[in-house]
């Protein structure tokens, strides 16, 4: 009986898992009575939790049944993470060595408390603006996942961590180190960016890579092959963990990578820029005199990440052109339900 397997599945939870799925279907309860957010709403979003706890019950036995793993290598991109598999696949290394990753993007959304089960609430909450409903679910359940394979890691198993020189790896590298903080396991930090820098650029080509992501498989195993780093010391550790409680603090839902550093900005920080983007197209468009006046948002969006220096996403910038929208700056055609079905232009 389905009852049974309920039963069973919430007697294997973690107390922490536990805690956060009942916080989450309170915190609903909540909404329905002081918010707008309704009865229906409050349905739905418990029979996702109802399906997470025998999602996450099925990962936990899989995960049982593996062979034994004596690596585990954590990545913030499912790109590069698939790019990892397929390297250590090569080398012959995928039946002993594990693959985490997440999907998500932590250079956007909030990250207030996120090591608590609120903060993760406050999280999903903003991200909704940025998903459709479809996307969310599968994110939502990603991101429990991820975490707790990260806390079911054995002491005696080495980590390496992958990250490039952006905000989102930079930031999600501090949160995971965080999660990480009372075990003991041997913990190595790649850095993506560096690495490749210093394995394939030449005096006549240099090129900066933006995410992990970016890398082949055979990029990456040259680099996995020929990494020499150490594992990170006590201080090393701790350091990090208090850059992370810092960024924790915080209520800012954008971050940006300078000078070596996370910089928490305002969510609006872009937005000029977008415009400024979107007047130089249109005077292109004007000059080769394109029919429509209107142009795809996917353009907009597509020019605006293609000359910048961070990684962020395409996402965010489709929710602050929505935000724009609304102010009235842009006028758009079409339907709101994805960028590929509305077309914009700034507002005469």
């Amino acid at each position: 009986m389905e009852i049974e397997k309920l039963k069973k599945s919430i007697e294997e939870l973690p107390e922490g898992e536990a805690k956060s799925l009942l916080f989450h279907i309170l915190f609903r309860l909540n909404l329905v009575k002081e918010t707008d957010y309704s009865e229906t709403n409050f349905i739905n979003d418990v029979e996702s939790i109802y399906e997470t706890v025998f999602k996450l019950s099925k990962e936990r036995s899989e995960a049982k049944e593996e062979e034994t793993f004596q690596k585990v290598h954590i990545l913030f991109g499912l790109s590069g993470a698939g790019s990892l598999k397929y390297a250590l696949k090569k080398m012959g290394l995928s039946k002993r060595e594990k693959v985490i990753s997440f999907w998500d993007i932590f250079s956007i959304g909030l990250i207030e408390q996120l090591h608590e089960s609120d903060g993760q609430e406050a999280r999903f909450q903003w991200m909704k603006n940025v998903m459709d409903d479809d996307q969310f679910q599968d994110y939502q359940q990603g991101f429990y996942n991820t975490v707790n394979q990260i806390n079911s890691v054995p002491d005696n198993v080495p980590i390496t961590l992958w990250v490039a020189d952006n905000a989102h790896e930079q930031t999600g590298l501090r949160y995971v180190l965080y999660l990480l903080r009372n075990k003991t396991n041997e913990i190595k930090v790649i850095n993506a960016t560096k690495a490749y820098a210093e394995h394939f650029n030449r005096p006549d080509i240099q090129y900066t890579i933006l995410q992990t992501g970016e890398m082949s498989p055979e990029q990456l195993q040259v680099i996995y092959e020929k990494d020499q780093s150490k594992s990170l010391s006590e201080y090393e550790r701790k350091e990090l963990e208090e850059e992370w409680m810092a960024l924790a603090d915080s209520k800012e839902t954008l971050r940006i990578w300078r000078n070596e550093e996370i910089k928490s900005v305002r969510e609006v920080f872009y937005d000029q820029y977008m415009i400024n983007m979107a007047k130089k197209l249109q005077i292109d468009r004007e000059r080769v005199q394109e029919p429509e006046p209107f142009m795809k948002s996917a353009r907009l969006i597509g020019e605006v990440i293609g000359h910048l220096d961070q990684y962020m996403g395409d996402a965010f910038f489709e929710y602050r052109l929505r935000k724009l929208i609304e102010k009235g700056v842009f006028e758009m055609e079409g339907n709101l339900k994805a960028m590929r079905y509305y077309s914009v232009r700034l507002k005469r």
